[in-house]
């Protein structure tokens, strides 16, 4: 039993925790902390970055089982005990899915064999906070105040938006929340419905992968690491997505473009002043 590999297994869960549903990339610190810690195999680090989100997602749907289970049932019956809109924020949610689902099926591989290295990480990075400095300084109209509210139209140009981050470094929450921000959506209901977005898309693209890619994984120790890192994302991811709401419903988004802009930088720094080696 290697200790060292389970305690980077639970240092990269804690990753992932912290940064799913923040706007600032879990697949990008993923990428950087796999690469710093010399962490694993590129392919068996390939597939823990993507089924480890598995956890941080499950923290969604424990937080948030009463809304998402009206909205699944609001689907059918179009109530919902009371709740705005159940039904839709379902069609809502299935429209958002869509692009991605496509996008994602078709060239996940391809995405993975070219993107997948700090220095694209980095440039995403820098490239996302300045989007984000630019759509907290415009002036906002505000057409959703709950994620219920969200309009099939807008849900379609959120879903869209959210394909850019098959990026690694573009981050799926930063996408999503920005792209919502950007489109009148209130700073509450933007992350919000980009939590419950990240169910489909995360759950899909973690079964995919395990499905095609699960031969890297060859020993039981393999799968304790991937078991570990799951496990430890979802406690710290529950932490996290209650600190984020909070956070929200009282500041904007501008520190974490900050965090993004100058972790992009240094990435950049190491790599081309002072011989930083890609992975892959």
């Amino acid at each position: 039993m290697d200790i060292i590999l389970l305690i980077q297994a639970v240092i990269m869960g804690i990753v992932e925790g912290i940064t799913e549903f923040l706007p600032i990339s879990s697949t990008g610190y993923l990428i950087l902390s796999a690469d710093i810690m010399s962490f694993w195999t590129k392919e068996k680090v390939d597939l823990f970055v993507v089924v480890v989100q598995f956890g941080a997602i499950l923290a969604v749907i424990y937080d948030y089982w009463g809304r998402l289970w009206h909205a699944l049932t609001g689907l059918v019956t179009g109530e919902a005990d009371g709740l705005k809109n159940p039904r839709q924020l379902g069609l809502s949610l299935i429209v958002a899915t869509i692009p991605v689902m496509i996008l994602g099926f078709t060239f996940a591989d391809e995405i993975k064999l070219y993107l997948f290295n700090p220095v694209t990480v980095a440039i995403m990075l820098i490239i996302g906070g300045l989007l984000i400095f630019y759509v907290e300084n415009r002036p906002k109209t505000i057409i959703a105040e709950e994620a219920e509210d969200v309009s099939l139209k807008t849900a379609l140009m959120i879903g869209l938006i959210q394909c850019f981050a098959l990026i690694p470094g573009t981050s799926r929450s930063g996408a999503t929340i920005v792209g919502a921000l950007w489109l009148g959506v209130s700073r509450k209901a933007s992350a919000e419905f980009s939590f419950f977005l990240g169910i489909p898309v995360i759950v899909g693209a973690a079964l995919l992968d395990l499905v095609k890619h699960h031969g890297v994984m060859t020993t039981s120790e393999d799968w304790l690491v991937l078991g570990i890192g799951t496990v430890v994302s979802f406690i710290v991811a529950l932490l996290c997505i209650r600190l984020l709401v909070a956070w929200v419903s009282r500041r904007d988004f501008k520190i974490f473009a900050w965090l993004r802009i100058i972790t992009g930088i240094l990435v950049l720094i190491a790599a081309w002043g002072f011989g930083y080696q890609m992975a892959g």
